[in-house]
């Protein structure tokens, strides 16, 4: 048998769309179970689909911080989310929830 060759799946070359981009991040926030880190690295992933560098211009904020910000090693700061989220193209909404 020869050798297998693996690398890293890296979602973000899987979010295309706006709309691949918007399900992902709704799919994440549910999962996240509180965890706004989880979210940030979520947001993070959308980030780099679209260009790091883009974003953190449209959101007024450095390359760098924006990559600290979304490392999901901390819970940024809930204006940083709102910043990122509007610099991404995507809407942020709320539900009653029934559960």
């Amino acid at each position: 048998m020869g050798k297998t060759t693996t690398t890293r799946y890296d979602v973000a070359e899987h979010l295309r769309t706006p709309e691949e981009m918007a399900a992902y991040l709704e799919a994440c926030m549910e999962e996240a179970n509180g965890d706004a880190a989880f979210i940030a690295k979520a947001l993070g992933d959308i980030a780099r689909a679209k260009g790091m560098a883009q974003v953190a211009r449209d959101a007024g904020l450095s390359r760098e911080s924006l990559y600290k910000a979304l490392s999901g090693e901390r819970s940024p700061g809930f204006d940083t989310i709102l910043k990122v989220v509007n610099a991404l193209g995507l809407k942020l909404h709320a539900e009653a929830n029934h559960g």
